[in-house]
């Protein structure tokens, strides 16, 4: 099947580097379709690698936000677009559970007293398949530090 798009692309590609040789007047009629060839093996194998990269950058983009209580609440699966926000702003530290809480609901899991975590949803992305979880530690009972990792 890559075969089969790298020649899809070599066809143009090969008409393209015969008008540029003719433009920059390379070679004679005769020759610039041998000439024109070792261009095209070359740039549609790359032509393709830079489509294929572009798919993937694409697929795993997603829009970031600043933190909402309402949009934490109300779409739980999309959560992963605030916490870029929540790590960065440092906007828990210093707070109890309570108060964590509050905010971000009781539907937290604990691991031990000075552990917690919220399932963000999935990353969009080529092969992410796990939920993201934003993670909040505790010592003496208020938040030191906020991270974020793949279940």
């Amino acid at each position: 099947m890559a075969l089969l798009f790298i020649l899809l692309l070599a066809i143009p590609t090969f008409f393209i580097c015969k008008w540029c040789l003719k433009k920059l007047d390379i070679g004679t009629p005769k020759n610039r379709n041998y000439i024109a060839l070792c261009p095209t093996f070359i740039l549609s194998p790359l032509c393709y690698i830079v489509i294929i990269l572009i798919w993937i950058g694409s697929s795993s983009y997603y829009a970031k936000h600043e933190f909402s209580k309402l949009q934490w609440n109300t779409h739980p699966e999309t959560r992963y677009t605030m916490t870029q926000d929540i790590i960065e702003s440092e906007m828990f530290i210093g707070k109890t559970k309570a108060e964590i809480a509050d905010v971000l609901g009781s539907d937290y899991y604990v691991y031990n007293e000075n552990h917690i975590s919220y399932t963000l949803g999935v990353l969009p992305g080529l092969f992410n398949i796990d939920p993201q979880v934003l993670d909040l530690y505790f010592k003496q009972g208020k938040v030191v530090r906020v991270s974020q990792h793949e279940s």
